[in-house]
């Protein structure tokens, strides 16, 4: 089993995207934190092409790293310890430290809060309770820390079941998602199940406890990349479809880009073409993942003197980087500038703030676990093979 450089490049990409998604979150008119003024509408068309599947591929991505490590080091108690740490120290650390300036900026700019940031965490952001219509304390962008660790748990449960049968359903899993058919159409219909029957019309809530509709989709997500490290089978279908897959994707899109442009914004679309717009959106969100996929394995899966850094620093960059996002964000629209420039030094600064956040982080001890990095020896620059390791099958 050799490492798979593409499946590092593809979790590094996922991230960068997770980070330009939310900076783009500041101009379109879908609620957030902070909004610009005036908002742009017309930017909610490029921000739908990621929105069915960025999440998805995270856990999936997530998914293979936990296989990945218990390859390298099989021991079920370690790898639980381990995924623990490295999950919810920095899951505390960062709703301690890291939010808390989100929900006071957004209630000073929806409701008019006025006092500082100190008064503010000090006496209102551990309440346990409603501050207006936040939730305070609050994990805020956090959320997929607080739903990978249950999911892991979960993961380490399914394989303590006996060898044999775990043999047979990683089979059963290679053999079925080995064919085109199976591979590209049944998690379509496993997502156009929940909108269209179990949960039509209900958004994910990030809540952990009631939020069954996205559980439904990234729990298998998880799953899926687990599974995928040991699928000769499938990432021979992958690899052979990934064309289609891509196809399909952008035609998908194309659809989703259209109904958009023609019903912005809160313009009531007749029922046809709402159902039309979240099939296509179903059909976006798979196939952008297989076409990803297929992308890593025939083009990235080769290292480069950056890959170790880069994937050891990603996780430290999604702790913080929506906080730096919220707080640049808001003082850009209090100095009055415009949405160029405004995105100008949101990108600048998102990137130099988490770069730093990292770099610090990495090489004081104690301050590696809380940024959810290994050790908490003084490292040096990390070697190859060092970071998250992501060994994959030979094909």
């Amino acid at each position: 089993m050799d490492r798979h450089y593409g499946m590092d490049w593809l979790r590094i990409g996922a991230f960068a995207l997770l980070i330009l998604y939310h900076i783009g979150m500041f101009f379109v008119p879908w609620g957030w934190h902070v909004k610009a003024d005036p908002i742009v509408e017309w930017a909610t068309i490029p921000m739908l092409f990621t929105n069915g599947w960025r999440l998805s591929l995270l856990f999936l991505v997530s998914g293979y790293a936990s296989a990945a490590m218990l390859a390298k080091r099989p021991a079920l108690g370690a790898f639980v310890r381990g995924r623990t740490a490295r999950q919810l120290i920095p899951l505390v650390f960062g709703m301690i430290v890291v939010v808390p300036a989100q929900p006071w900026i957004e209630l000073m700019g929806k409701y008019g809060y006025p006092h500082g940031f100190l008064h503010f965490w000090r006496e209102d952001y551990f309440r346990f309770g409603s501050l207006h219509d936040i939730i305070l304390p609050t994990w805020q962008h956090l959320w997929f820390v607080a739903y990978l660790w249950p999911y892991t748990l979960a993961l380490a449960l399914l394989l303590c079941l006996p060898s044999r049968l775990r043999g047979a359903i990683g089979a059963l899993f290679d053999r079925g998602f080995g064919q085109a058919p199976v591979l590209l159409l049944v998690p379509i219909g496993w997502i156009m199940l929940r909108i269209f029957w179990l949960w039509p019309g209900m958004e994910d809530t990030h809540a952990l406890f009631d939020d069954a509709p996205a559980h439904w989709i990234y729990f298998p997500a998880f799953l899926f990349g687990f599974a995928l490290l040991r699928a000769r089978r499938t990432w021979s279908a992958i690899g052979g479809n990934w064309g289609l897959a891509l196809a399909l994707a952008v035609i998908a899109y194309a659809v989703v880009a259209a109904l958009e442009w023609r019903y912005p914004g809160d313009t009531v679309a007749p029922a046809l073409a709402m159902k039309a717009f979240v099939a296509a959106r179903a059909v976006n969100a798979w196939a952008m993942i297989v076409a990803l996929l297929g992308i890593a394995d025939r083009f990235w899966n080769r290292d480069h003197r950056w890959r170790a850094t880069l994937n050891e620093g990603v996780f430290p960059f999604y702790i913080v980087h929506q906080t730096i996002i919220v707080v640049v964000a808001w003082y850009c629209l209090r100095a009055g500038l415009g949405n160029g420039a405004s995105f100008l030094v949101l990108v600048a600064a998102t990137t130099l703030g988490c770069w730093l956040f990292y770099r610090i982080g990495r090489e004081i001890p104690v301050l590696r676990l809380l940024i959810g990095l290994k050790g908490w020896h003084i490292a040096s620059s990390p070697r190859r093979g060092d970071a998250a390791s992501m060994p994959a099958c030979q094909n």
